[in-house]
């Protein structure tokens, strides 16, 4: 491991905003479950989550322009949370966290009804048929979602990949599921929204090859 790495996760230790936990730790319900606001934001907002944050750049982006929220980004790379969670500490912006675990787990760490929107900014997609319960939008990550979202909870999907969006609108069809927005080109539907002027490193990489970015938000 890279001496820049060592760096990170070290630093990550004493930041105050990062939530991090032992391997094997997080398959257990976790002491901020049920008490984000109260324990660590101290102020009680409706929590947002985005889930495979990367650096967090959505994250952070949504928390500025949103103080009436609280946002939480969630990765596994350590050395990637480190780059919002640090620029987060240097704003001084108290309605950001970051958690480092895997979505699977999400259920130990928020209650029934915690969260109220959930951000899935250019996920993998996973194209392996074996990989299919895996896929950010798949049914048991909604059913996941479902568990600890408030009844009018959301779920939005903001990607390049149109097998994410195909993917994803076959299983909110099969689901029953309601979607309450869909485009295949957001610059052409919502030129001057924050959903075009917010991106991640990975969106501008996909923009400079011409990709058009999509978005499906939806009841999970």
């Amino acid at each position: 491991m890279g001496k820049n790495k060592l760096f990170k996760f070290a630093q990550l230790e004493t930041f105050s905003n990062v939530i991090q936990h032992p391997f094997g730790a997080e398959r257990f319900d976790q002491p901020f479950k049920g008490r984000w606001n109260q324990d660590f934001f101290k102020t009680a907002r409706p929590i947002t989550l985005e889930i495979g944050c990367g650096k967090g750049e959505y994250t952070v982006g949504l928390a500025r322009k949103h103080p009436e929220r609280n946002f939480i980004g969630i990765d596994m790379k350590g050395n990637r949370i480190y780059v919002g969670a640090k620029a987060a500490l240097d704003e001084g912006l108290d309605n950001v966290g970051f958690l480092r675990t895997q979505a699977e787990h999400l259920p130990h760490f928020f209650a029934p009804g915690e969260v109220s929107e959930i951000w899935v900014t250019f996920p993998d997609p996973k194209p392996k048929k074996g990989d299919t319960r895996k896929r950010l939008t798949s049914k048991e990550n909604n059913a996941r979602y479902r568990e600890m979202m408030a009844d009018d909870g959301v779920v939005h999907l903001k990607t390049d990949s149109d097998f994410n969006v195909e993917f994803t609108l076959e299983v909110i069809r099969e689901s029953g599921l309601e979607i309450l927005r869909y485009s295949n080109d957001i610059d052409r539907d919502f030129p001057g929204d924050e959903l075009v002027n917010i991106r991640t490193y990975y969106e501008g990489l996909f923009r400079e090859k011409g990709f058009a970015i999509k978005l499906i938000s939806y009841k999970p």
